[in-house]
């Protein structure tokens, strides 16, 4: 019998279902790995996340492997190059906040220690674990989100919107929005409690 699956990932992008079954919604708490997301999920604002999914490695490339510290380094002669790489999504405005968003990033890492210590706190420490019997009771921001991105919004980050960081939320795992009868959502469920255990 085949395994039961959210349906967004959708069955003919080997991509989107091997980033379904081995990621999304699992708990994030390395620092480039955040970063990344931050990026992935800026990019892809008003557009399809298979889009992104299928440019993560020009990404990768574009952006020195997600490290903020060189990202935040990125002269206007940089971007300027950037603009050009097929590799990418070719937006001013998205190639441009990553690198904002890498300088604001630091910031955060110098006053908490960590960006991890820091994006958790909106969720007390603990993902969320959501229990959606169909996709559209899955919502598109929450009041965490909400405050998440007002916060960032204060730090100077850009594309970072309520939806945008919902998005980041459910990616990196701060919740579980798996749908209740998808194999990946007791899965995901018992990595979130042995965590706290």
């Amino acid at each position: 019998m085949p395994k039961k699956r959210c349906g967004w990932a959708g069955e003919s992008n080997p991509l989107m279902l091997k980033y379904h079954d081995r990621e999304w919604g699992v708990p994030v708490h390395d620092d480039s790995k955040l970063f990344e997301f931050l990026v992935l999920e800026g990019a892809q604002a008003g557009l399809s996340w298979s889009i992104v999914l299928n440019k993560r490695e020009g990404y990768r490339r574009a952006f020195s492997g997600f490290d903020p510290n060189a990202v935040a380094r990125y002269t206007d002669k940089r971007v300027q190059k950037l603009l050009l790489d097929p590799g990418i999504i070719r937006n001013r405005l998205k190639i441009e906040a990553p690198v904002r968003n890498a300088r604001a990033f630091l910031a955060i890492q110098e006053e908490f220690g960590s960006f991890d210590a820091y994006s958790w706190r909106f969720v007390g420490g603990q993902a969320k674990l959501n229990r959606w019997g169909v996709i559209n009771q899955v919502p598109a921001t929450s009041t965490e989100s909400d405050a998440f991105s007002k916060d960032l919004k204060g730090r100077g980050f850009s594309f970072v919107g309520s939806t945008v960081i919902y998005a980041y939320m459910q990616a990196v795992g701060m919740v579980n929005d798996h749908l209740v009868e998808c194999f990946r959502y007791k899965e995901v469920a018992k990595r979130v409690r042995l965590r706290v255990t």
